[in-house]
């Protein structure tokens, strides 16, 4: 798939829904009829859950000792009348945090698109289904609106950090989850388009700078910011706002912002937050202390 454009185009022809398109794509590229990739997404919206579940009422910490708990503090304090953010963002929040914990504690998570970005399609979905009341079939369908756009970005750009920074990897989470939350609220197929293109455009340029080369900070935090920035951008687009450039051309813009960073902004931990003083001296504590 290399056109959210073609995606769309089938959908309104078909008078269908984006995932209607994507599944019998997938039907047709794998050999597997429907029922069995509905229960291959279904098996990994469980994990996704449980991944969730787990980072959130657990001491889970990663074997590095940096990150751990978060999540469950988040949630804890979105239950008081403080939050800022009003208890559904807090969730949002928490729940991405608690899904990227458990992959930097080495837990069983679903990579989507990769580990490192692996809480952002999660906190998403299992608040919005939350919010709608949504049927196990509807959210089910869903995620093979958020696997459509995904799988454009990977064919047009990449979603590897060390390829194309943590653009392609945060930004293109928070794209999947923006345009699968459009449809999960009713929205039409080009909404779910525009969704995800004012995600993906708010996260052109970022870099890839884990702190000792782990994905752990700053990557557990920006999962979070994903997650807020994904149900932004689904609210803007179900509000009616346009993306004023088209899905397909932000993907091609972050593919080529991805060429032109240095090495040493894509994954490989010698530029940005990792070699700040403070960084480097978590470097150190971590691998010779």
């Amino acid at each position: 798939m290399r056109s959210y454009l073609e995606l769309l185009e089938q959908a309104n022809s078909n008078k269908s829904k984006i995932s209607e398109i994507v599944i019998l794509r997938e039907m047709e590229a794998t050999g597997l009829d429907r029922e069995q990739l509905l229960a291959k997404m279904k098996l990994n919206y469980s994990v996704m859950q449980q991944s969730v579940e787990q980072g959130l009422t657990s001491e889970w910490r990663s074997f590095s000792g940096m990150v751990g708990g978060d999540a469950a503090r988040l949630i804890e304090y979105g239950k008081s009348e403080r939050t800022l953010l009003g208890h559904t963002m807090n969730k949002v929040a928490a729940r991405a945090i608690a899904a990227a914990e458990i992959n930097a504690g080495m837990g069983r998570i679903v990579a989507a698109p990769t580990g490192g970005a692996c809480g952002v399609l999660p906190a998403v979905m299992i608040t919005v289904q939350e919010i709608i009341g949504s049927s196990e079939e509807e959210i089910i369908m869903a995620f093979f609106t958020a696997a459509g756009i995904g799988m454009v970005i990977a064919e047009r750009a990449s979603v590897s950090g060390a390829e194309g920074g943590c653009q392609a990897e945060i930004g293109t989470a928070s794209a999947m989850a923006a345009g699968a939350a459009v449809e999960l609220a009713g929205g039409t197929p080009e909404q779910t388009a525009h969704a995800g293109a004012i995600a993906l455009k708010n996260f052109l340029g970022m870099v890839c700078d884990p702190v000792g080369g782990l994905v752990e900070v700053p990557c557990i935090k920006r999962n979070a910011m994903g997650a807020i920035k994904a149900m932004t951008a689904a609210e803007m687009a179900l509000a009616g706002i346009k993306s004023a450039i088209p899905l397909d051309e932000v993907i091609d813009t972050m593919a080529s912002i991805g060429r032109q960073m240095p090495c040493s902004l894509r994954e490989t931990a010698q530029g940005g937050l990792a070699v700040t003083p403070t960084g480097k001296r978590i470097e150190e504590n971590i691998f010779r202390g």
